[in-house]
Parts: structure tokens; sequence; C-alpha cells
């Protein structure tokens, strides 16, 4: 028998039992939105980074930067040819009164009477006045201050005097000094030795005059006050 006849009469095998092999669900599809053909295309547009200057941070000390107004934007400047008002100064071209010319008068702000009253510049016709300019205020505000200025130095040098004598063997400084008052004017008299102290001090009228004789006189008379009364006399 050749194996070709043995295979076939071999004996039936069993069958093996096989394990349920699982069947796979079947995918559900997935709908998609698609548009349509002639919507437009979003374009992407590259980022791009503008640069800046650093600003500096402040602090909380830091003061705010100040805008100084300019001259020209003073609400109270006048600047016309006969009228110039500026910086608490006002010049006034005026009328002369002795001739037929011209006058020009420097008022300060405050003050009832002008600090400078002067002859003016003709103009060019002969007739009317040289119109008033930036230079020309300038000059006379300096002029004009230094006019008040020579008027406070000879108002204090009127109000407050002083001498050096030598008395009793001694050097002195004396001094009076007038305090003007509408109703009761006095002038106090003060004597000074070379150490700079005060040593007598009385009250005098206002007309006393200070003179070598007058300061020397006092000392001698151990600071009496000229009419009665000891020194430090109130």
């Amino acid at each position: 028998m050749t194996h070709d006849q043995m295979t076939l009469f071999a004996a039936p095998t069993a069958p093996t039992e096989s394990q349920p092999t699982r069947q796979a669900l079947p995918r559900r599809a997935v709908r998609t939105r698609s548009a349509p053909d002639d919507a437009p295309q979003a374009a992407l547009l590259p980022l791009q980074l503008i640069p800046h200057e650093a600003t500096p941070a402040m602090t909380d000390n830091e003061p705010l930067p100040s805008i100084a107004p300019a001259p020209d934007d003073t609400p109270d400047a006048i600047r016309s040819d006969r009228l110039w008002q500026l910086d608490g100064w006002t010049a006034r071209v005026i009328k002369n009164e002795d001739d037929d010319g011209w006058a020009v008068e420097m008022l300060k702000d405050g003050e009832a009477e002008p600090a400078l009253v002067g002859p003016w510049t003709m103009g060019r016709d002969k007739k009317n006045p040289k119109p008033l300019d930036q230079a020309a205020f300038n000059t006379l505000v300096k002029t004009a201050t230094e006019v008040l200025q020579r008027h406070a130095q000879q108002a204090h040098a009127m109000l407050h005097k002083s001498l050096t004598v030598f008395a009793l063997d001694a050097q002195w400084d004396v001094r009076l000094d007038i305090t003007p008052d509408e109703y009761e004017p006095f002038a106090t008299l003060s004597a000074y030795d070379e150490a700079g102290d005060e040593v007598a001090q009385v009250r005098v009228a206002p007309d006393f005059r200070l003179n070598t004789t007058s300061a020397t006189a006092w000392i001698v008379s151990d600071f009496a006050r000229p009419g009665g009364r000891g020194p430090f006399d109130d």
C-alpha cells in the first residue's frame, strides 16, 4: 500500500474546537464639511516685530518736566510804538510838557509814581516819536533800576547815620537810626566800643544832628540822653 492509499484509509481525526473569532465592526464614516470651491482662502501673514525705542522708567521722586512759557506768551505783555509793558515794567511815550518834543516814563508795577522820566527821541518824520522796541525797553529798565537803587541808598543814608570818634582814650562807633512814623517819628542814638559791643542807647528827636561834636559830648556825659534821662532809655 502506497503512501497515498494509506492516507485515504486513515481514521478521520476529531475536529478541534476553534475559538470564536471577533468580527470587526464596521467604522462609521466621518463626515467632513468641505468649503466650496469659490470660498476665499485665508492668507497666513508672517508676524513682524516693530522695533521701538526704550523709554526710561520714571521714579516717584522724579519731578515731571515743566515747560516754561515763552516771553511772547505772557498774557499781560504789551508791545506797541508808544507803550511797552513787560517783566513788571511799563514804558510809556508821552508828550513833553516843556517843549514840543516827546518824553518817556518808566513805571514799576505797584508804584504810584514813575521811577524815571526822560526825553525821548523824535522819529524820522521829525513829528512823531521814535517807536519803542526791545533794545530800547531793556535800556530803559536798566536805567530805571539803577535810579531806584540810588534812591534806596540815599533813603537808607538819611535814616541810618554813623561815625567814629575818639573820646575818653577810646574809640567809639556812634550810630543814629531814624524811625519814620506818620504820627510819632523818633530816632535811636547808640554807642559801640572797640569790641563792637553796644554800650549805651537812648531815644532822641528825629531831627537830632549827629556829628563829631554831639557824639563826643554824649560820650563824655556818660551817655546821658540829650535833654535828660539816662542810657538805654526807651
